[in-house]
Formats: structure tokens, C-alpha cells, sequence
């Protein structure tokens, strides 16, 4: 027996619709502000940071992929773009080397950690800008638990 799946409420559309306005709002900021003062755009940014809080510094391309939601091509043209900028370098896998890997030098750690403090504070301002259109609010309010 099969059971038939309930169409989506007005009301879910309407909030996947303010989720979908304020990430886009969010993201318009961060990568203008990310791009102008440090020279990176926002997967630049992301994969950075990902690299920083691994434990070796270090990730599978497939691995930083998923983190970050890019394909494979992308993420390989991305580490490409930091290790032009001397911020991460391509490695093989000693155990299988197939494997490549995505590792972030030390001025890609200190680049991020200049980015950082700038990115929580656009963060912020997008949000509480965003707070003040009827349309985002609601997701804004869901997202600080407000």
C-alpha cells in the first residue's frame, strides 16, 4: 500500500522562500566585502577555512567538495586559484596515489585568520539588516532563535 505525500503548505513555501531571499542577501555581502578587502571570493573563504579546522590541515579534494558544496571540477580550479595565491598546495596520498589533497600553507592560514573577524562582521550587519525587511525577518528571527 502506498501512501500519498501532503502537498506543501502555503506557510513552508513562504519560509523556504525567506530562507532561500536572506541566504542570498547574506551571501551578496559577504562575497562583495571578502573580494574587495582580501582578494578571495567566498568558496576561496570557505575552503580556507575548512583547510584551517582540519586537523592536519588538510582534506580530500572530494572530502573539501562536500564541504564546502562545490563538484570536483570546481573545488580543483578553487585550490587551484589558492595555491597561485601561495594560500594551499595539491598533494598526493602516501597510501593511495590516486588520492590528491587539498593542504593549506601557512599564509593561507594567516589570510584566513585576517578575513575572519571581517566576515563574522558582515555576517552580523547582513543580519540585522536583513532583520529589518518584513520578507527576511521571519528567517532571521528563526535562525538567532529569536
Amino acid at each position: 500500500m502506498t501512501t500519498k505525500q501532503q502537498p506543501r503548505t502555503a506557510s513552508d513555501q513562504a519560509m523556504w522562500d525567506s530562507v532561500l531571499g536572506l541566504h542570498t542577501f547574506v551571501e551578496r555581502q559577504l562575497a562583495h566585502t571578502l573580494q574587495r578587502r582580501f582578494g578571495v571570493g567566498l568558496s576561496e573563504y570557505r575552503a580556507l577555512e575548512v583547510l584551517t579546522r582540519a586537523e592536519k590541515g588538510e582534506h580530500r579534494m572530494q572530502e573539501l567538495a562536500d564541504r564546502i558544496g562545490l563538484g570536483q571540477s570546481s573545488v580543483t580550479r578553487l585550490v587551484g586559484r589558492l595555491e597561485s595565491a601561495g594560500y594551499a598546495y595539491k598533494d598526493t596520498c602516501d597510501d593511495d596515489k590516486r588520492g590528491v589533497y587539498a593542504v593549506i600553507t601557512d599564509a593561507g592560514r594567516k589570510h584566513y585568520q585576517d578575513a575572519r573577524s571581517t566576515y563574522s562582521d558582515v555576517l552580523g550587519s547582513a543580519l540585522d539588516a536583513a532583520s529589518a525587511d518584513d520578507q527576511l525577518a521571519r528567517a532571521v528571527r528563526a535562525l538567532r532563535g529569536a
